[in-house]
């Protein structure tokens, strides 16, 4: 049973970062943070990456997913799981099971990339497709678990999945002794939901700021309208933040009170972040983990003698997409 979105304090997002620290660890990489000595240098301050792009599975996700599938019963893991995902949640999903010995079942939109419907294929889980858009597969997904007595895995609309991503928080307080600014890629919301909720429970002066694309901005615009707005998404390198967000999910309320500021930069200002990490850190990036550094360099007046983190969120980036950017 989910949390109202009215009763998430930060106080229980601190908590469940907590018990997931505990549960998941072993599971998990400790991911490092790097200096990076041009941006820094670029906008006369320091500048950390944390490096999420390394993380076991390819991105963040794995953190959440771990902590759902190690929150659950035995025997609720055991009669069968089933999520939605158009990429990094799905293949976090598929690499937990493997790793736990579980069976489930990924819902896809039917355009979803090629490349990333293969890269499920090396493992277990078995492959369905519905829709156009991520929200509306999620909730076909949610509704066939119901049906059937299945357990289903969010994306983003849970606690336990937030408390997961939250987890990045804890490894940043002891990585980094003082943090003014942590900026934070959003789609759905559980990433930047987890890292300012336990970060600010711990230090409310550090400010959190939330990274989108111009082209798919839907959670900007739904904290703008006081509700999740239904609105057509165009095409983004970010793809793995793009598309509409579920209905009364948990996340809006937490960005709308624990987020300090959004971000939104163009298809171009992306393609230069992607560049910027195989030019200055021989790093290869996906378009999503580029939202921090161009809303960064898009607004480096703001961070002058601050100490300022970037979540490099993931690494997934097909190789046309690559080819589009250096091109």
């Amino acid at each position: 049973m989910m949390n109202s979105p009215d009763h998430i304090k930060l106080s229980d997002i601190k908590k469940e970062a907590l018990e997931a620290e505990k549960r998941i660890r072993e599971h998990i990489r400790e991911t490092h943070v790097e200096y990076s000595p041009f941006l820094s240098q670029s906008g006369d301050c320091n500048v950390y990456l944390k490096l999420e792009n390394l993380q076991l599975s390819g991105s963040f996700k794995l953190r959440g997913v771990m902590n759902k599938l190690l929150s659950l019963a035995e025997k609720e893991r055991k009669i069968g799981l089933v999520t939605a995902s158009s990429g990094n949640h799905g293949a976090a999903f598929a690499y937990a099971l493997k790793k736990l010995g579980l069976k489930g079942t990924i819902f896809m939109p039917s355009i979803s990339n090629q490349a990333k419907i293969e890269g499920l294929r090396y493992y277990d889980a078995e492959l369905k497709f519905h829709g156009t858009d991520c929200v509306e597969t999620e909730v076909f997904a949610r509704n066939a678990a119901g049906k059937n007595h299945l357990q289903y895995i969010p994306p983003y609309n849970d606690l336990k999945i937030i408390g997961g991503q939250a987890t990045i928080g804890i490894e940043l307080r002891k990585q980094i002794e003082n943090i003014n600014t942590v900026l934070v890629p959003v789609g759905g919301g559980g990433l930047i939901s987890g890292i300012a909720g336990y970060l600010k429970s711990i230090d409310k002066n550090i400010e959190i700021i939330g990274c989108q694309p111009e082209n798919s901005a839907v959670m900007y615009e739904s904290i703008k309208a006081g509700r999740i707005v239904e609105m057509e998404s165009k095409p983004t390198l970010s793809d793995a933040s793009a598309g509409g967000i579920e209905k009364g999910t948990i996340t809006l309320d937490i960005c709308k009170k624990y987020v300090d500021d959004f971000i939104l930069v163009t298809e171009e200002e992306i393609k230069e972040g992607i560049k910027l990490f195989l030019e200055k850190h021989n790093m290869l990036i996906e378009g999503t983990a580029a939202l921090p550094a161009a809303s960064y360099l898009k607004t480096i007046e703001k961070f002058k003698n601050k100490n300022v983190v970037l979540i490099l969120s993931g690494a997934r980036i097909s190789l046309d997409q690559l080819k589009e950017v250096i091109s």
